[in-house]
């Protein structure tokens, strides 16, 4: 049987990160979470890759692998939300065998965007106003600029004159990347590019490690969003004590990190050599995460319609209970695979068939409905392979393109039958029997001796020794066969007492 094997493995450069590793088709292809591609393109001869707009950050893409007929589609990191400098993401009715989408947000459905926004600027805007900093750990590309995009406009807006600092290194080589990629971005960041490119920040400047000792009001922006490591701890660990500052977690935080602890409430944090750090100032958590929530990822289900679902890239309890909705939801299989465990899917193929327009015109003159591919149909017809494609025509269309000349097939059967009355008689008797039976159907006793039954021809013989031991021979085409099958076991069950001949 085909099948798809997919197995989820661990990548230990980044925090909560997964690769994917794909069978399909004999082909196996390793899928990364943050991929970041712009092609349709057959790279062989089988194998064909389609990527589709993610949404998560500037380039990042879903991925269609398609090997034959057998199709998966792997997320990645994706966002169902607009923002203000991406788009959401995006996916046609491709009907994969298997979508593996990642479950950051397995259970989290987020309130109004404009909301957080508006909490967002407003926690800024005090804390500033009472001379506090106000750290944002954010992750070099995506909520960085997303939300440089937000403070930039309050702070033109508001005529602010607070510093605004973001982290060097990967965030100002990202920000190059936005303003040389604008293309990539939403509409309405395209529409003003040619007034002012948004990420020319004139509120925003690049961040000096000295920086964190000045005094007064400032917001910085720093990586990792974790708190795990880097400039964000640092300047953390020199804030942490001054109940007038604050910091405002925007993402996701994985278990263990110096995040994930404050925004549980832990008070007292224990560092390096064994120090402890009192953590003092006022500690916000306002999702601006960039990954889809419980209410995308069933949205986007819905857009491709996949036959069976994988779960990757998420918390075990927290994707078991999405797993179960999606399961009752859409009546689908929905796997989630540890690190390392192997899932496989039997596959069902369907073979592509072209279909001439002959056959359809014959179809529907007969009455069938128009085609319909949620309500699959049977559909008779000669199947042509030709350059590696198949076409369905017509008989009379295949013997022309084919050269060929036709040949009838009959099927014959042999009933015996116990009837006193001459063979004449037993053949009208089967006659009255059959119009009584068989409504609909043509039927018709013949000059010959024969009787008809559409394409089905009865004839009747006994001999001398043995006169009341008849044997009926049918003999019918192959279209006829279902109703020569039944005429045969119809017959065998003998004719009904008293039934008179014509």
């Amino acid at each position: 049987m085909p099948e798809i094997k997919v197995t989820p493995l661990g990548a230990g450069q980044d925090v909560g990160r997964s690769c994917i590793l794909v069978s399909i088709g004999g082909k196996n292809i390793m899928l990364d979470c943050g991929m970041h591609m712009g092609f349709n393109d057959d790279v062989d001869d089988e194998l064909e890759i389609k990527a589709y707009y993610a949404g998560h950050v500037l380039g990042a893409a879903m991925v269609q692998i398609k090997v034959g007929s057998e199709s998966v589609v792997y997320t990645g990191d994706y966002n169902m939300t607009p923002d203000r400098h991406l788009g959401a993401a995006w996916i046609d009715k491709c009907r994969p065998d298997i979508l593996i989408s990642e479950s950051t947000y397995a259970t989290t459905i987020r309130d109004s965007k404009r909301c957080r926004e508006r909490d967002f600027l407003k926690k800024v805007h005090e804390t500033v106003e009472r001379g506090g900093k106000v750290l944002i750990p954010v992750f070099a590309l995506g909520r960085a600029q997303e939300l440089c995009i937000l403070l930039e406009t309050f702070w033109e807006r508001m005529n602010m004159k607070a510093p605004i600092y973001f982290s060097t290194g990967l965030t100002e080589k990202a920000n190059h990347y936005y303003k040389l990629f604008i293309t990539w971005t939403n509409q309405k960041i395209r529409k003003t590019f040619v007034q002012r490119n948004m990420f020319e920040f004139k509120h925003i400047k690049a961040f000096d490690r000295s920086y964190a000792d000045n005094p007064g009001p400032m917001v910085v922006f720093a990586t990792p969003g974790m708190l795990h490591a880097g400039q964000s701890l640092q300047i953390f660990k020199k804030w942490a004590g001054n109940e007038k500052n604050m910091i405002i977690m925007p993402g996701y935080c994985v278990q263990g990190t110096i995040g994930h602890k404050i925004l549980n409430g832990q008070k007292k944090l224990e560092m390096e050599n064994r120090q402890t750090l009192e953590v003092k100032l006022q500690v916000e958590y306002m999702s601006f995460s960039a990954h889809a929530d419980a209410k995308g990822i069933m949205q986007l289900i819905r857009m491709a319609e996949p036959r069976n679902m994988l779960l990757v890239h998420g918390e075990a309890k927290k994707m078991e209970f999405l797993k179960d909705k999606i399961e009752q939801e859409f009546t689908i299989n929905c796997f989630m695979p540890a690190n390392g465990e192997t899932t496989t899917v039997i596959t069902n193929p369907s073979v592509p068939v072209d279909i001439s327009l002959n056959l359809l015109k014959r179809e529907m003159a007969l009455g069938g409905p128009l085609p319909d591919p949620k309500k699959p149909r049977t559909m008779h017809g000669t199947l042509i392979m030709k350059d590696n494609s198949l076409r369905l025509v017509t008989p009379e269309q295949a013997l022309k393109e084919l050269g060929l000349n036709e040949h009838q097939l009959r099927f014959t059967c042999r009933v015996q039958l116990q009837d006193p009355h001459s063979d004449p008689d037993t053949l009208s008797r089967i006659y009255t029997h059959l119009k009584s039976v068989l409504k609909g159907y043509t039927i018709q006793h013949l000059p010959d001796g024969t009787v008809m039954v559409e394409s089905i021809v009865i004839k009747v013989s006994s001999s001398a020794e043995e006169p009341n031991t008849k044997v009926l021979l049918l003999s019918w085409s192959y279209q006829d066969e279902d109703l020569g099958s039944f005429l045969s076991t119809l017959l065998k069950k003998g004719l009904p007492s008293g039934l008179s001949s014509m």
